[in-house]
């Protein structure tokens, strides 16, 4: 799988530690940003546009996104027509948020998990397949909603 990955400063080394985990599961990882430059704060708005950009344009299949909580990276992602994150805290909220809702993002807090938490939760959702469905139905609404028009 083409998978993009971003963190902010707070993500840094857990990032580190997912593009060698990725990369030895045989994925193809794009580290987009932020890297380790000395510099105490990093934006994350535009590295989450830089990451769901690239699931938009097709060059990547998902992208993982990690951040302190994962709070305001969930809502800055969401912002990005034809995103759907999914801020994933435990393996339940992360198999919804791929069987559910087929999100194309997830964004983790590496404040909030430890690294073999993130590392289950990571692998769970590149793993679980979307159901189709009644979900199939909820998700052309949430286009609809993303499009500006009515729901009926």
């Amino acid at each position: 799988m083409r998978i993009a990955i971003v963190a902010d400063h707070n993500g840094l080394a857990l990032k580190a530690r997912m593009i060698a985990r990725l990369t030895t599961q045989g994925h193809d990882v794009d580290d987009r940003g932020a890297h380790d430059t000395g510099e105490a704060i990093v934006d994350y708005p535009p590295l989450c546009a830089d990451a769901c950009g690239r699931v938009v344009d097709g060059h990547v299949d998902r992208a993982v996104v990690v951040g302190g909580s994962g709070m305001g990276e969930v809502i800055a992602c969401n912002k990005i027509h034809g995103i759907r994150a999914g801020l994933c805290h435990d393996l339940f909220t992360t198999e919804i948020s791929r069987a559910n809702n087929d999100a194309n993002v997830i964004v983790i807090g590496a404040k909030v998990l430890s690294p073999e938490q993130a590392d289950r939760i990571v692998d769970l959702w590149l793993s679980t397949p979307f159901r189709g469905g009644h979900h199939r139905r909820r998700l052309d609404q949430i286009a609809a909603l993303e499009r500006g028009d009515p729901l009926t």
